[in-house]
């Protein structure tokens, strides 16, 4: 079987100053979490996907918990293009495995 591994990108800007925009934060996070994402930075997760399907699919999971307000993107790319990202200051986070030793299929 021949995969095209990718990255899904999620970035948002929640609302957060009242109690229940916190609390829609906090929940969407833990979507977030659940769905398998790692954070890359604060409001970027990425998650791997096998295939342009598996990453469809998980967009769609993604729509049906969006909070009220706020903005979410979402950015697919390639392995080959995640694997070309320049990091200008700190660095890499070493847990976010660049390898299909972090492949969850659903």
């Amino acid at each position: 079987m021949s995969y095209r591994f990718m990255r899904i990108i999620l970035f948002f800007d929640l609302p957060n100053t009242k109690s229940e925009e916190t609390k829609a934060y906090t929940k969407f996070v833990k979507f977030l979490k659940k769905e398998g994402f790692m954070m890359l930075q604060f409001s970027v997760y990425i998650k791997l996907a096998i295939t342009s399907a598996k990453a469809d699919a998980v967009i769609e999971r993604i729509k049906k918990e969006v909070p009220k307000e706020g903005t979410i993107d979402v950015l697919i790319i390639t392995e080959k293009q995640f694997a070309g990202i320049i990091t200008l200051l700190g660095e890499r986070d070493s847990l976010i495995v660049n390898t299909d030793d972090r492949l969850v299929e659903l």
